[in-house]
């Protein structure tokens, strides 16, 4: 243990590995630089590009596999931002060398791949958060406790709403085959699902329907779900992904981040879409050394609009904090950022406090093993156009 120029015992940096440095990776990269606990000590990527970058900026150790990375016994902890169709496997192999793992969601793309993290997380003993998403953000966080401290009474209903530009930003090919995870689902409806059931608690049935309209992109772009929690409250949650209109507009034109963007930016990433020449080269200048990333977040991070009726008001989300809505007015919550940054730095905060101090995680693999069982039922639920029902 190390000390403080004051001579306090501190906790040393968790040193930290990032499997992937494409855009979620880059996003992880920024939080884990500034925050007071992470050390980035390696990285992996199949690409050359990210990896000079990589190893440039932070004088780091570099992979072109995996394995490789798992076998680099500085490192500590993985943050798993590879596609879709690797986050189990690589997550289990993580565990298997030791590794503390943080993997982005969706931890995987079947039940069964879901217990098969479970049961190495269980078996190996070592810390597995599902993350980044939403549900994360301090607000969010905010409100739940809110809500589980009957504050405001009974919960009766959530409503979540985004529209974005998703389906039309920069993808990789395998992004838009629904059998390696493509589409809205498992990318964009899983941040809703989570901050529902950190919300409103286990999901008892699902009634949705999914659809694809953009002949320019095959995957599933938009998404309408009805959620019955068992408590007896319910969600409505509605996605579109097609960059027609945009809801920032209905968050102050504050961005998913929580930095300011361009008033009346409807249909701006359509636009661009249409103005490719490459794709492949789009996809790869989001990554790691591909761009350069904003510094300032003066917000709170969000993911739309979001309404939670209870029995004494309503709760939504502004700009930094909470509104409460009741019969003596409106006030605000101020909700402050945490030891690191919004977003992605909560998420290294969760995985930082579990490791070094034993903190537990409601994001645990069984908690990202539940949310896929709630995509997969919106899925089934829209293909038989039926409610589906979760043990």
């Amino acid at each position: 243990m190390t000390t403080d120029t004051d001579g306090q015992p501190r906790e040393p940096a968790l040193r930290l590995g990032i499997a992937g440095l494409g855009l979620a990776g880059a996003f992880m990269i920024r939080a884990a630089a500034v925050h007071p606990h992470i050390e980035l000590c390696a990285g992996m990527d199949p690409l050359p590009r990210p990896r000079e970058a990589f190893a440039q900026q932070f004088g780091a150790k570099v992979y072109a596999e995996f394995r490789e990375l798992c076998r680099d016994e500085s490192v500590e902890a993985i943050y798993i931002a590879s596609p879709h169709r690797f986050h189990a496997v690589q997550a289990i192999e993580a565990m298997e060398y030791g590794k503390h793992v943080l993997v982005e969601k969706p931890l995987a793309l079947t039940i069964e791949e879901c217990d098969a993290v479970v049961a190495a997380a269980e078996r190996t003993g070592v810390t597995l958060i599902v993350g980044h998403t939403h549900a994360f953000d301090p607000n969010i966080r905010e409100m739940r406790r809110i809500v589980q401290s009957g504050e405001l009474g009974r919960l009766g209903m959530i409503l979540s709403f985004n529209y974005n530009d998703f389906l039309l930003r920069p993808h990789r090919a395998d992004e838009f085959d629904p059998q390696r995870g493509g589409g809205v689902a498992f990318n964009q409806l899983a941040h809703q699902i989570e901050i529902m059931r950190a919300l409103g608690g286990p999901v008892r049935s699902v009634r949705a329907s999914v659809g694809a309209l953009d002949s320019a992109r095959s995957a599933p772009g938009h998404c309408v779900a009805f959620l019955d929690f068992e408590s007896g409250a319910a969600a409505s949650v509605t996605f579109s992904a097609y960059d027609f209109f945009d809801s920032d507009e209905w968050h102050h034109w504050i961005g998913e981040g929580g930095a300011a963007k361009p008033a009346d930016r409807h249909g701006q990433t359509r636009r661009a879409f249409l103005a490719r020449t490459s794709e492949a080269a789009a996809h790869e200048d989001l990554g790691y050394g591909g761009r350069v990333l904003p510094d300032e977040q003066p917000h709170l991070p969000h993911f739309g609009l979001i309404v939670v009726t209870c029995e004494k008001g309503d709760m939504r989300l502004s700009p930094s904090g909470i509104l409460i809505h009741g019969v003596a007015g409106t006030r605000e919550i101020p909700v402050p950022r945490g030891i690191g940054r919004p977003g992605q730095g909560d998420a290294l905060d969760a995985l930082w406090l579990a490791v070094r101090n034993g903190t537990s995680c409601i994001h645990d693999a069984r908690w990202g093993r539940d949310t896929i069982a709630v995509i997969l039922a919106v899925l089934q639920s829209s293909r038989e156009r039926r409610e589906v029902a979760l043990s």
